[in-house]
C-alpha cells in the first residue's frame, strides 16, 4: 500500500472520529428546523462534511452575516462545497445563488471539468438547490448588476485570482454588485505576514495585510476578523504548497504523478490550512471608503 493511501485513510478515520464534537451531523433526535442554516450543513446533499471541523461553516457564514432573503454570490465556488450549503437554505428561504465561475470560452480543460461537476451536481436536484444563476470571473467582466448582491464569498481563492492576474478586478467588481452595506467575506490560506508577497500565490498562501490591502482599494471598509479557521499547527512551509495538507496531500508537483514513496502522514497531522476569515462592507452611502474619508476633511 502506498503513503498517500495510508495517509488519506489515517486522517479519513481521524475526521470521523471527531466530526460529532465539532459540527458533524447530529442524530435524527436533534434534527433542526427544515430551513435552518444548521438543518443545511446537515443535509445528506452536502460535499465533504468531514472537513466541517476545520471550516466550521455555520460560524463561519453567521460571522459573514448570512440571513434569510439574501442574495449571495460564490466567486469560484469550485465543486461547491459552500455551495451545497448555500443552495438549499437559500433556497428555502426566498434568496438566489449565484455562482460565478471561469469564462468558459477561456477556461482550461481543467477549470471546465471542475464547472461541469458543478453543474452537474446541482442541476440534478432543483427541488432541493432551486435554482442557481450564474456569472463569469475575468479580467473584464461584472459579477451581477450594480447593487443588486447582499453577500459575496471568496473562499480560499484569493490566490487564485492572483495566479490569474484578476484579483485587483474582481474586489472592484465585487463592490459594483455589492448593495450599500452589502458584506464582502474571504476564507483565505494565510502566510505569514513577513517578507514579500508573491503576486502570483504560488503556495496557494496569501498574507493578511496584501488581502486587506485588496479590498481597501476596492473601496471596502474593514469590518472584522476572526480566528475560527485558524491552524497553529501549520507553519506554512510545505514541499508542495498549501497543498501539501489535506485535503489534497499532495505528494509530488502540479502536474506530475503521484509519488508512492513521499510520505504525507506528517502533513495529515497537521490538518488542513490555517486561515484568515475576514469580513468588509462596502459603506452604506456606496462610496468607496477612501472616497468618503477624502470628503469628510
Amino acid at each position: 500500500m502506498s503513503a498517500p493511501t495510508l495517509s488519506r485513510r489515517v486522517f479519513s478515520a481521524f475526521i470521523a472520529a471527531t466530526a460529532v464534537g465539532c459540527g458533524g451531523r447530529s442524530d435524527e433526535a436533534d434534527a433542526p428546523e427544515i430551513g435552518s442554516l444548521a438543518w443545511a450543513v446537515q443535509g445528506p446533499w452536502r460535499i465533504e462534511p468531514e472537513r466541517d471541523p476545520w471550516r466550521h461553516p455555520v460560524a463561519t457564514l453567521q460571522f459573514w452575516g448570512l440571513k434569510p432573503g439574501q442574495s449571495v454570490l460564490e466567486v469560484l465556488p469550485g465543486r461547491g462545497w459552500y455551495a451545497s450549503i448555500l443552495a438549499p437554505y437559500l433556497a428555502k428561504n426566498s434568496g438566489r445563488l449565484i455562482a460565478a465561475g471561469f469564462d468558459p470560452a477561456t477556461a482550461t480543460p481543467a477549470q471546465k471539468a471542475v464547472m461541469a461537476e458543478f453543474d452537474a451536481r446541482f442541476s440534478r436536484d432543483p427541488n432541493t438547490f432551486g435554482r442557481i444563476d450564474h456569472a463569469v470571473v475575468s479580467a473584464d467582466a461584472d459579477l451581477a448588476r450594480a447593487s443588486s448582491v447582499d453577500l459575496i464569498i471568496i473562499a480560499n481563492n484569493v490566490n487564485t485570482l492572483m495566479a490569474e492576474g484578476i484579483a485587483e478586478h474582481v474586489f472592484h467588481a465585487s463592490f459594483a454588485a455589492l448593495k450599500p452595506g452589502g458584506v464582502l467575506g474571504i476564507e483565505q490560506h494565510r502566510a505569514p505576514s513577513n517578507g514579500v508577497q508573491d503576486p502570483l500565490a504560488g503556495s496557494g498562501y496569501v498574507q493578511e495585510p496584501y488581502v486587506r490591502l485588496l479590498a481597501q482599494e476596492a473601496g471596502f471598509e474593514f469590518v472584522a476578523s476572526t480566528d475560527i479557521n485558524a491552524n497553529p499547527r501549520d507553519n506554512h512551509d510545505h514541499p508542495f504548497g498549501v497543498w501539501s495538507l489535506p485535503p489534497s496531500l499532495r505528494s509530488s508537483p502540479l502536474g506530475q504523478p503521484d509519488n508512492p514513496n513521499f510520505n504525507t502522514a506528517p502533513y495529515a497531522a497537521i490538518g488542513e490550512s490555517d486561515r484568515m476569515t475576514l469580513k468588509f462592507r462596502k459603506p452604506l452611502d456606496g462610496r468607496p471608503a477612501q472616497a468618503a474619508a477624502q470628503a469628510g476633511k
